[in-house]
């Protein structure tokens, strides 16, 4: 059996969504939808630029939404009615969470399940990582910090030859970027119970802020600290591959993660290092994640397996984004409520 995928979208990204889904042997790719025609046409698929249309000629199980946020509540309701079951939609989830939380509960009322495209959980640096701390790797771990540096945001030109849109979001750093790193702490260390954030803007030209820190209070007194800056880079031949630096530290060792995806450990009170995994090359972006998640997805569908990310699930995340802003709006530490009241109630 093989699943039919439609995809909607054909912007930048999408290539490593269309790559992804060429490669899998268990999938049939049916259609590429994009309000510009020639972009649909360019994937060499059955091109459309309505999404009705498509979805009545080509009959798909699975629709996968390569869209920015403010398209993602039409394309849903679209779909929904056109029975749709199953769907990958990239993040960030929607405008908004009552926006996301509106679409979550119709999609549910449907019968259908919506996977977040929250790829970065799926990098194998991470998936390495967490494996290493389950094993008791580093012991009980106190600390975990990244050091956001892609260098991509400086100057007039800042963007616009990929993702020209991120000039004109009002929330850069955190809503497009930094979810992932929310995303990736909570699969590391749990839903964390406070965030404290400072966050600025240092490109003059762009509507949101790009640099800034933030720390997360999670679970058994582990803390994390999120220092983004999108103006600066780090030692990489390819500054997209992790996006930056990381350190988790225990009390039995720590685990680095350097730029070209290798991660190694170093047992407390040495300075000898075991490569946890090494470097490689890899296809696609992030470490061929967007491969990962969209296997991942198909394994569900096909096998059974339990879907990571699905929207309910991650409408925490959008919680803990919207505690972030808050934070750095009082300039204060907000304790972060992540079981489904409403963000609004956030206590001070």
């Amino acid at each position: 059996m093989t699943v039919r995928v439609a995809c909607i979208g054909a912007g930048y990204f999408s290539q490593f969504h269309y790559g992804s889904w060429a490669r899998m042997a268990r999938v049939t790719l049916v259609g590429s939808c994009n309000r510009d025609f020639e972009k649909a046409q360019a994937t060499g698929l059955p091109a459309y630029s309505d999404l009705d249309v498509m979805l009545a000629e080509t009959t798909p199980d699975l629709l996968d939404i390569i869209l920015p946020p403010v398209a993602h509540a039409a394309t849903i309701k679209t779909a929904l009615a056109a029975g749709i079951k199953t769907m990958i939609c990239q993040k960030p989830f929607c405008n908004d969470l009552a926006e996301a939380e509106s679409i979550t509960a119709l999609a549910e009322a449907a019968g259908a399940r919506i996977i977040v495209h929250e790829n970065f959980r799926f990098q194998p640096w991470y998936r390495a990582i967490k494996a290493a701390i389950d094993d008791g790797a580093v012991g009980t771990v106190q600390q975990v910090t990244f050091r956001l540096r892609p260098g991509d945001g400086q100057g007039p030109r800042a963007y616009l030859d990929r993702q020209p849109y991120f000039q004109e979001m009002e929330k850069l750093l955190i809503h497009e970027t930094g979810v992932h790193y929310i995303d990736t702490f909570r699969y590391l260390l749990g839903d964390p119970t406070a965030v404290y954030a400072d966050l600025r803007k240092m490109n003059p030209v762009i509507a949101g802020e790009d640099a800034g820190y933030v720390l997360f209070d999670h679970p058994n007194r582990a803390r994390a600290l999120l220092d983004g800056n999108r103006h600066l880079d780090h030692a990489a031949q390819n500054l997209r591959c992790t996006m930056g630096e990381g350190l988790i530290e225990g009390t039995e060792g720590a685990l680095t993660l350097t730029g070209d995806g290798a991660v190694h450990l170093r047992k407390h009170s040495t300075m000898d290092l075991t490569t946890v995994r090494a470097a490689q090359e890899w296809v696609g972006f992030g470490g061929d994640c967007v491969h990962h998640l969209q296997s991942h997805v198909i394994c569900g569908i096909l096998d059974g397996t339990k879907f990571e990310n699905e929207a309910r699930d991650y409408l925490t995340v959008i919680r803990i984004e919207e505690a972030i802003y808050a934070s750095a709006d009082k300039e204060q530490k907000l304790r972060v409520l992540t079981d489904g009241r409403p963000c609004g109630e956030i206590n001070f």
